[in-house]
């Protein structure tokens, strides 16, 4: 499990006002909650970057003057203009206490399918799972090593640590192999031949007259 290392400031004043004057210093308001506490704080957009702009799942380690809050990130709000950061929400993990989290998905082996041509489609890149924040993984693997052509790797069949809840439909695809047009074409011809040659067969009763 990859941990983020964040310095952050303890906040004590609030409202509009105050939030305005931290963003014109280059700061963003964040509280961190669970366990019945709630903690505000305010840090830079460097220091969340490495959490935010990536596809993968990360637990973020705040340090709060001195004090170490082992948290998930739960909510960005984002300006509808510049795309700046407005506000961060972190949930903080309590060992033993359940939290839910969407996991990304991760693909091993080799498709039968894609060595035939074929183009592997993901069709659901996290999944959303309930677990305890000690037997949280940052990925989730599904083997695809007998994926056909035209064939499908379902929830039901992701690698999931025992303990731990998934919280999709088991039916919901994965992931697909897409047949080409060109493998499409070559067996549409293909069964129109064999359609031509078995008109043009002769019959058994036409054989015999």
């Amino acid at each position: 499990m990859e941990v983020v290392q964040i310095e952050a400031k303890s906040r004590e004043l609030f409202g509009k006002k105050h939030t305005k004057a931290l963003r014109k210093e280059g700061l963003i308001p964040a509280i961190v909650y669970g366990g019945g506490d709630v903690t505000t704080i305010s840090l830079t957009a460097r220091a969340v970057k490495p959490i935010v702009y990536t596809p993968n799942f990360k637990v973020a380690v705040i340090n709060v003057g001195g004090q170490k809050l082992k948290c998930i990130l739960k909510e960005i709000i984002f300006h509808p203009v510049t795309d700046e950061i407005v506000h961060i929400d972190f949930l903080k993990l309590i060992d033993g206490t359940p939290v839910k989290v969407e996991i990304p998905v991760s693909f091993k082996g080799k498709s039968p399918g894609v060595k035939e041509g074929g183009k592997l489609i993901p069709q659901l890149r996290k999944v959303k799972v309930k677990t305890l924040p000690e037997k949280m993984v940052d990925v989730l693997y599904v083997d695809i090593s007998e994926l056909d052509l035209g064939g499908s790797v379902r929830v039901k069949d992701l690698e999931v640590p025992e303990g731990m809840e998934v919280m999709v439909t088991p039916a919901m695809p994965v992931a697909i192999v897409e047949v080409p047009r060109a493998l499409k074409s070559e067996a549409a011809e293909a069964a129109d031949e064999d359609e031509t040659l078995d008109a043009a067969a002769p019959t058994e009763e036409a054989a015999a007259e």
